[in-house]
């Protein structure tokens, strides 16, 4: 088992989870997070840190999109360990749905 990040982080990406995180598995990009499955040591810490609750374990059904799609960016995009300011509206993206197919964006972020 190991956590993935899904499409409820996009355009809200909190960053809460990096700062619990023991291995610095998250990885940034321009609107969202990934987790690198690979070095996930499925502690859970991060999970109850999402405001927007878009850390799942990878164990739920109908996840085996975001398992790839977390692995496939989590190898492209900038390591991430330290906490940062959200979007300043980041709320107002909470709860919205389609946003992979409506804004997901594939440029990565700053990293730390």
């Amino acid at each position: 088992m190991t956590y993935i990040v899904n499409e409820s982080c996009i355009k809200c990406k909190y960053t809460d989870c990096v700062e619990v995180c023991p291995v610095d598995c998250f990885y940034e990009g321009e609107n969202m997070l990934v987790i690198h499955p690979d070095e996930c040591i499925d502690c859970g810490v991060c999970e109850p840190e999402c405001p927007a609750e878009a850390i799942k374990p990878d164990t739920e059904p109908g996840l085996e999109k975001w398992l790839g799609l977390n692995a496939e960016y989590a190898k492209i995009w900038p390591n991430i360990t330290v906490k940062k300011d959200g979007p300043p509206d980041g709320k107002d993206w909470e709860g919205v749905p389609d946003k992979f197919e409506k804004f997901f964006s594939p440029k990565p972020g700053q990293g730390d």
